[in-house]
């Protein structure tokens, strides 16, 4: 699977304005073994996404994530988007530990993108995870999300 992360990232922030709202930057989008997706957004440091503590705040946070499982969808399920609507079902998100400075938000697919695109040639409505980890950008961990997201057929 061929990726141009570029591309990736330029349609994420057309097509979501909040990403460019919040500052986001695409770090990486790259394929994984067996079909995978990898994407890392990062979200810098500005008073303007802080909280009350002087960190980033829970719902930039959230939208980082959100976002960064957006990109890998993108990028796996992209050459669909003539047949099908990606959507996220669902998400759950546990805050870890403070994070202070810019985070990083790493997304993996969580089921071999053949695996989904088979389930829709079959006429079925796929639902399928998208695991996040955000930490600092020296790698600290501060929260985990799960995404779900499906393909809506049109």
């Amino acid at each position: 699977m061929s990726i141009d992360s570029r591309q990736v990232a330029a349609g994420m922030l057309e097509a979501v304005p909040f990403a460019r709202t919040l500052g986001f930057e695409f770090v990486e989008v790259a394929p994984e073994a067996q079909g995978g997706v990898r994407a890392v957004v990062r979200l810098p440091d500005s008073p303007a996404t802080h909280n009350h503590v002087g960190g980033p705040h829970a719902g930039a946070m959230f939208t980082l994530g959100e976002t960064a499982s957006g990109a890998v969808v993108l990028a796996a399920f992209g050459q669909l988007l003539d047949r099908a609507t990606p959507l996220a079902v669902r998400a759950e998100i546990a805050y870890r530990k403070l994070a202070m400075g810019p985070v990083l938000a790493t997304a993996r697919l969580g089921r071999p993108a053949p695996e989904v695109v088979a389930e829709l040639e079959a006429g079925q409505r796929p639902e399928f995870p998208v695991q996040v980890e955000i930490t600092t950008e020296e790698g600290k961990p501060t929260s985990a999300m799960t995404v779900v997201w499906t393909l809506r057929p049109h």
